[in-house]
């Protein structure tokens, strides 16, 4: 596990940027926290690496937005609002998992459901200084488990 300091948004979004390096067609990175923690603004600078940024918007009422960019398709997902994960699969969220990079806030809720191989991102305010994230990057199944060492 990597444990990452963000002392503002920025540093969340530079963190973000490079942590997108890595990513490829067909990884699933799950973003965990509490509301007003930083995923969308992790989301913001895995956009930015892409040249994607000036797009970002939140997906909470659409579920999913879509980037279209020249390396690979960007999903954005905000599954706060499923009931549970039959609701993903009528809207055909699995079906993403192969078409490009799927970046999911609310993850956990759907973890059941996530191929075995998926990246966990958990972001945590800190009491004494609300500007303050810990970010902890987590891999699950053997495919992240070198990016990681």
């Amino acid at each position: 596990m990597i444990r990452f300091i963000s002392k503002c948004e920025q540093d969340t979004i530079e963190f973000a940027s490079k942590f997108a390096s890595k990513l490829m067609k067909k990884d699933i990175v799950v973003l965990s926290g509490e509301l007003g923690s930083g995923k969308t603004k992790f989301v913001q600078g895995v956009l930015r690496y892409f040249g994607l940024e000036s797009e970002i918007s939140s997906p909470t009422f659409t579920i999913v937005n879509e980037y279209n960019g020249k390396e690979t398709n960007i999903y954005h997902f905000d599954v706060y609002r499923l009931e549970d994960v039959d609701e993903f699969y009528a809207m055909g969220g699995e079906e993403y998992f192969e078409q490009g990079i799927c970046l999911i806030e609310w993850g956990e809720m759907i973890e059941s459901i996530l191929p075995t191989d998926y990246i966990k991102v958990t972001f945590q305010k800190n009491e004494e200084n609300e500007e303050y994230r810990e970010l902890q990057i987590e891999p699950f199944g053997e495919k992240y488990i070198s990016l990681f060492k």
